[in-house]
């Protein structure tokens, strides 16, 4: 009986060591398990990272781009139901997004079949804000990587490793997406040949420019002026990811989803005429049709051309040192003979056309002038006056319609016509219902076109010191962006054809010292082109 007491004691105590040495290896050798947070929200807990990695790599969808392509099919001499089966076409209509059966016009049966489609790639990895940490824990309890990453896709988009540019501009700044960091760089580098020409453009980077003798110009710096960042990081695989650089050139000069469309040429019809019908600039009209050099290129009535309108993301600067010689219009001057009536004329001079030697720096923005610097003017020609004696036996305020003063002094440039155009300064898209006249510097003198009365003399925040002259004929006359008045005249002086009215400068809306020249008809703000009243 003491035996048999002895045993159980025996085995009471073993069970007890047992236990004790289970519970003591239990707390000397905790799991290493690994909690999976996406955004700080628990997902829950997995035996291994890499085992998850993996499955991500395999399950997660490794297009990017993805868009819906659409193939129709239709029967020929052969039945929809013979074209399936002879092109294997049923697993792609159970994989697709949609399939479409109907008859087309001519009758016969057809069916449109909707993918999606995109870029293949290789590695696809985990979202941005995916966190995974590593844990000791007794506890045994833990969810399949299949059970994580469904949570992670009904939660976020997968990624891919790359880069993202960021362009900075006033308003707001856009992002750009690639695989390579060579891509931004190279499709940078091909918007600027769309600017700059890439004849050019090379001889600037390569010193290889032709100097200037008497004429001619040459490019002093070319440049991207906006602020561009970029970072490595890991890519939502549902953004547009460029991986080559026709796409994103493409979108740095038209923007994700430009208006295109074709025209067919018409009889009488020039460059510009098709350009500003079709609310374009011609420069953007030159781009998307290369063949033609210039707005003055031959078009044959009947060529289809394309319309599309630019977007362009980056402001490509151009610096140019221009020299030209223009020719300097001869002044018509008027003297009046108070012996004589009104009506009378006589022409006493004939005008001649002189000729000058302008040079001048240039700062280009996507094509167009933004700032002229004058640098220097040589006269190779005096320009002789045209003088007509005209009978008036007292100072007309009445402009005469037949023949109107420029408004600048010689030297000068149109930097924007009259015109669809780019803002240069909010970047949206308008037309420009005036000339602007550059080239004559600040200060430089601002005539009266015509003779009138000063109706509006003030300063706006867009049109900067101004003045509204009314030719009491019909017509008026607006020039703003002026640095200051001439003294003495004022809302109800009478100024006559010529006069100084104001000296050139960039108040308000400018990129630099010009004239922002207008003409109205018939009624105030009824504006018509410039140009009618020279021609």
């Amino acid at each position: 009986m003491k035996k048999i007491g002895a045993i159980i004691t025996c085995l009471i105590l073993g069970i007890i060591l047992f236990l004790i040495c289970f519970d003591y290896n239990k707390r000397e050798y905790p799991n290493e398990f690994y909690n999976v947070y996406l955004d700080g929200q628990y997902l829950g807990v997995i035996r291994s990272e890499t085992e998850l990695e993996n499955y991500i790599n395999q399950k997660a969808n490794h297009f990017i781009n993805v868009e819906d392509v659409t193939t129709t099919y239709c029967e020929d001499d052969r039945s929809l139901e013979q074209i399936i089966a002879e092109e294997n076409l049923q697993s792609i209509i159970d994989s697709s997004k949609e399939t479409k059966y109907y008859q087309n016009d001519d009758g016969l049966d057809c069916m449109d079949i909707t993918i999606e489609d995109g870029e293949m790639i290789e590695t696809v990895y985990t979202p941005e804000g995916l966190n995974v940490e590593k844990i000791l824990t007794f506890s045994d309890e833990l969810n399949t990587v299949e059970e994580i990453y469904s949570k992670i896709v009904d939660l976020k988009s997968f990624t891919i490793r790359g880069y993202q540019f960021t362009i900075k501009n006033e308003d707001d700044n856009t992002y750009v997406y690639v695989t390579d960091k060579n891509i931004f760089e190279q499709a940078s580098n091909e918007l600027i040949k769309t600017y700059v020409g890439a004849e050019t453009y090379s001889q600037y980077l390569n010193d290889t420019q032709a100097k200037i003798e008497t004429v001619g110009s040459l490019v002093e710096n070319v440049y991207i002026e906006n602020d561009i960042t970029v970072k490595e990081m890991q890519i939502p695989i549902d953004e547009t990811i460029y991986t080559n650089v026709a796409d994103l050139a493409q979108f740095l000069l038209y923007g994700s989803d430009p208006v295109t469309t074709t025209y067919t040429v018409k009889e009488n019809e020039m460059i510009s005429d098709i350009a500003f019908n079709n609310k374009i600039s011609n420069q953007e009209f030159l781009i998307s049709n290369p063949r033609y050099r210039n707005e003055n290129s031959l078009i044959t009535v009947g060529t289809e051309v394309l319309i599309k309108e630019t977007d362009p993301k980056l402001r490509v600067v151009v610096e140019m040192y221009v020299v030209e010689d223009r020719t300097s219009d001869y002044e018509t001057v008027y003297q009046y003979d108070d012996n004589e009536y009104i009506g009378y004329e006589e022409v006493v001079q004939e005008g001649e056309d002189g000729l000058e030697r302008v040079s001048q720096k240039q700062k280009i923005v996507n094509g167009d002038i933004a700032f002229v610097e004058p640098v220097s003017k040589e006269t190779l020609k005096n320009t002789i006056d045209e003088i007509i004696i005209k009978g008036d036996k007292y100072v007309p305020n009445v402009g005469d319609i037949s023949n109107w003063a420029w408004p600048s002094v010689s030297g000068w440039v149109i930097t924007t016509d009259y015109a669809w155009r780019i803002h240069p300064i909010t970047g949206g898209r308008d037309f420009h219902d005036a000339l602007d006249i550059a080239g004559m510097g600040y200060n430089s003198p601002v005539y009266s076109a015509n003779n009138g009365t000063v109706i509006i003399k003030e300063y706006r925040y867009d049109y900067g010191n101004y003045m509204v002259i009314d030719h009491n004929n019909g017509y008026y006359t607006v020039y703003a962006h002026m640095n200051k008045f001439m003294e003495g005249i004022n809302i109800g002086s009478t100024v006559a054809r010529g006069q100084q009215i104001g000296y050139v400068g960039s108040t308000g809306y400018s990129t630099g010292p010009h004239i922002h020249f207008e003409v109205w008809k018939d009624c105030r703000y009824c504006k018509i082109n410039p140009w009618s009243v020279y021609r």
